[in-house]
């Protein structure tokens, strides 16, 4: 196993009836590669999936980067992180000989951001992000290049304090300038995933299947 693998926990599930296509699943802060997983069955569960853990402990809780308060991120941290998650996906794709499999990230909260990241930030590695609950990951800053391969599906609750609308309106809005195709669905409610989300991100993963 490559180096970018050995140490770092994953779960691989091969996909089925014929699929070729991966849900790559990252879970929010304080979850894990296995209960993320089963958001693959709610979504396409012909689909492989590829599940890795995040790296990063918050007072005993696993996330994806480092934040310095609530919806305050450590950019620098992202940056880094989205880098070792492209890595992470390109060695994947190595390991398991899916070099030419479609990926779609699905994230929920922080891992919405560290996939939103990692595909504006390295788009060879991935293209398409299903973010539920994801934010602008970059503060105020802008380190994205171009982008136009990128397809985002941003789901988000009107009234939620830990995603705020104008954050989510910003990420929008930055990575449609730098190329990337981006759609929203937003509902009323707060930070989570209800049968809404999984139904428009159900449809919007099956036009391009």
């Amino acid at each position: 196993m490559s180096a970018q693998l050995i140490d770092w926990p994953h779960l691989v599930r091969e996909p089925k009836e014929g699929a070729s296509h991966y849900l790559l699943t990252l879970h929010g802060t304080g979850g894990n590669e296995t209960e993320v997983a089963t958001l693959a069955q709610h979504l396409d569960p012909t689909a492989g999936v590829i599940s890795p853990r995040g790296r990063v402990s918050e007072h005993g809780m696993t996330r994806w980067f480092a934040r310095v308060a609530e919806g305050v991120f450590d950019v620098d941290d992202v940056i880094a992180r989205a880098q070792e998650l492209a890595a992470f996906i390109r060695a994947a794709r190595e390991q398991y000989g899916i070099q030419d499999a479609p990926i779609t990230a699905v994230g929920f909260s922080n891992g919405a951001n560290i996939g939103t990241a990692t595909a504006l930030l390295h788009p060879d590695a991935l293209q398409r992000v299903i973010a539920f609950s994801g934010m602008y990951p970059f503060g105020d800053r802008d380190p994205i290049g171009d982008a136009s391969s990128v397809e985002l599906m941003l789901l988000n609750g009107a009234a939620d304090p830990m995603a705020p609308t104008a954050s989510v309106e910003h990420l929008a809005r930055v990575a449609e300038s730098h190329g990337a195709s981006v759609e929203r669905h937003i509902r009323a409610g707060g930070h989570g995933i209800d049968m809404s989300d999984v139904a428009a991100a159900r449809e919007w993963l099956a036009a391009r299947s």
